[in-house]
């Protein structure tokens, strides 16, 4: 018998992967696209959107009386939305995971900055959760949180600095499409966000495109795991986006998976194992089997 742990957090990003897994949980290829042409006059306040704007979410209703001219960010890539729409923020969450070099700024990420001309914003260290002090030393006029672990505790203290843009449904689990769709609304560019959208969405269908035999195949998405002992094998369950990203390759996901209930957290990194909350259950080694394409 096997135990099955059902983990809500973060994985690297595996070699030769970078369009599909940056497309999933919003990193390499968001950061990657649009037109650096349009950075100035993005930068400087331009944009298709109107304000005042009011954005429903899990937390509340929150409502930006005027275009943001300084944009911070909390947990997990959020950051890569407006940096992708040229908009570079005031103070973004520092990588704490897959941050080989230690700097704090995942590759895709300096290569942006580097391409916006951009030196690197303020780094929040979230290792203990959010810094709430570094985050109102940055003096935001909105702080995104689309694809977030926050509580309503942290959305209170947050609120008080700025307004707040939180996840629509529920924590570490908005798909990357929504991603880019409440964070670029709250900083007026919601039809630059959808632009994007249509531009990875075209990069998804080139990549499967090479790789037919995808189709209607399932796989299960695993992580930590010790290759000293397979008795505990840890998977994202189909409420992470990273499993979700399946379905945008014409893949499923088993039913002993797909029929496991979400595994609730308040980690603020989907990439912390030592905060992950983990639901274990014993289960028959075949229920656990792992397609290979």
């Amino acid at each position: 018998m096997w135990r099955i742990l059902n983990v809500e957090c973060g994985l690297k990003r595996p070699p030769g992967l970078r369009i599909l897994a940056a497309a999933a949980i919003l990193l390499g290829a968001l950061t990657g696209c649009g037109d650096s042409s349009e950075t100035t006059e993005k930068s400087a306040g331009g944009g298709s959107g109107t304000f005042p704007v009011t954005i429903e979410h899990a937390l509340g209703t929150t409502t930006i009386e005027k275009k943001p001219e300084r944009v911070a960010t909390v947990n997990w890539a959020n950051h890569e939305v407006p940096l992708a729409l040229g908009v570079v923020p005031v103070g973004m969450a520092a990588a704490n995971f897959g941050d080989d070099d230690g700097d704090g700024v995942l590759p895709w990420v300096d290569e942006k900055l580097k391409e916006l001309g951009a030196e690197r914003p303020v780094l929040f260290d979230e290792t203990d959760g959010i810094d709430f002090e570094a985050v109102a030393n940055t003096q935001p006029d909105v702080i995104l949180a689309g694809y977030s672990g926050l509580t309503k505790e942290d959305y209170a203290t947050l609120s008080e600095i700025a307004p707040v843009v939180a996840y629509p449904d529920a924590p570490w689990a908005t798909p990357w499409r929504e991603v880019i769709r409440i964070n670029s609304k709250a900083i007026g560019l919601e039809a630059e966000g959808e632009k994007l959208i249509k531009g990875i969405e075209g990069e998804i269908t080139a990549a499967v495109a090479k790789y037919p035999q995808l189709k209607g195949k399932s796989a299960m998405f695993m992580t930590h795991m010790d290759p000293n002992d397979v008795s505990e094998i840890g998977f994202y369950s189909t409420h992470d986006t990273r499993t979700l990203f399946f379905e945008d390759l014409g893949m499923t996901t088993p039913g002993s998976i797909a029929e496991r209930p979400r595994a609730p957290t308040s980690s603020p990194s989907p990439a912390a194992p030592s905060r992950s909350t983990r639901s274990t259950t014993s289960t028959s080694s075949s229920a656990t089997a792992t397609t290979s394409c």
